[in-house]
C-alpha cells in the first residue's frame, strides 16, 4: 500500500547540515506520504540520526527546506529507552506521562501494540521487544499522521524483530499513517517497505527496494551479498528456521507464491 505519488506528509529538499568544517549531510532529498513506509538506511556515521532531527525540527539546517503537512502530528520512537529501576514505571503509567490521553485511547494503543496483558508490568521487567512496543504505544497516543521510528528493533531478538515489523505494517494499514523507519536490518526491512532511501552523508540512491538493492553505491556500502538478501527477502522466496537462519521455501509455499 504505497501512496508515494500523493502530496507528502513531510519532505526535505536539498538539505545540508554542517558543523564547523564538517559536513554532516549534503543535498539530501526525502519524503514520506500517507500510507507509505519509507526506510532510511546507511552505514554508521552516515547522518541518519541527523536527518531524523532535521525532520523533527530539532536540527538547524545549513541549506535546503523542510515542508510539513499543515497540522502534521508526528509520533516518534527513539532508538533507546532505559528505564530507571530506582523509580520503576508501569507500562500504564509510562503511557500517561506528560499527556492527557483518555482511557479509551490508551486501551486502543495497548491493543494495537499487543501489550494489553503487560499494562501493570514495570518497564524494566519487559523484554527488549515488549519495551519497544510500549514506546510505540505511547507514540500512538498522539494520533500521529506520521510515525518516525529510529532503529526500533535494536536489542530485540529475531522473533521479536519479525513481530515488530509486522506490527508496523499493520499500523500503516489500520491507521493510514505514513511511516519513516531507520534500520540496519536490511534482510528484514527490504520486505517490509515501499521505498528505500540510502544515504552516506549524501544521497546514495533511492527507490523501490529491489532497484536500490542492485544499485552500485548500495552494493559498495554493504557488500555484494547485501543485494542478494534484499531481493530474496522482498520476493519472500525463503523461510527462516527456528535458529533464525535462511532456508529454502517449502515446495508448497513456492507453488502458492507462483500461483498468487
Amino acid at each position: 500500500m504505497s501512496t508515494g505519488d500523493a502530496e507528502p506528509l513531510i519532505s526535505a529538499n536539498g538539505v545540508s547540515v554542517r558543523a564547523g568544517t564538517a559536513t554532516l549531510l549534503q543535498h539530501i532529498d526525502i519524503s514520506v506520504s500517507r500510507g507509505e513506509i519509507v526506510t532510511l538506511i546507511g552505514p554508521n556515521g552516515a547522518g541518519k540520526t541527523t536527518l531524523i532531527r532535521v525532520l523533527l525540527g530539532s536540527q538547524r539546517l545549513s541549506e535546503g527546506v523542510v515542508r510539513r503537512w499543515p497540522g502534521l502530528k508526528i509520533g516518534y520512537v527513539p532508538q533507546h529507552l532505559t528505564p530507571d529501576p530506582v523509580l520503576p514505571l508501569t507500562v500504564e503509567r509510562f503511557l500517561t506521562l506528560g499527556g492527557k490521553a483518555g482511557g479509551g485511547r490508551i486501551a486502543r494503543a495497548l491493543a494495537e501494540t499487543r501489550i494489553e496483558p503487560l499494562r501493570k508490568r514495570p518497564l524494566d521487567e519487559l523484554s527488549g521487544g515488549e519495551r519497544q512496543r510500549a514506546v510505540l504505544a505511547r507514540a500512538l497516543l498522539r494520533e500521529p499522521d506520521l510515525l518516525i521510528l529510529d532503529e526500533p528493533v535494536q536489542g530485540v531478538d529475531f522473533a521479536g524483530q519479525i513481530e515488530l515489523y509486522g506490527l508496523i505494517g499493520d499500523l500503516r494499514k489500520t491507521r493510514g499513517c505514513g511511516v519513516l523507519l531507520v534500520s540496519h536490518d536490511l534482510h528484514l526491512v527490504m520486505g517490509a517497505t515501499d521505498r528505500v532511501v540510502c544515504i552516506n552523508r549524501h544521497l546514495c540512491c533511492a527507490g523501490h527496494p529491489k532497484a536500490v538493492s542492485r544499485h552500485p553505491e548500495y552494493i559498495e556500502l554493504f557488500g555484494a551479498r547485501a543485494g542478494d538478501f534484499a531481493v530474496y527477502t522482498h520476493h519472500h522466496d525463503h523461510e527462516h528456521n527456528l535458529a533464525g537462519h535462511i532456508v529454502p521455501a517449502r515446495a508448497s509455499s513456492k507453488a502458492e507464491a507462483d500461483n498468487g
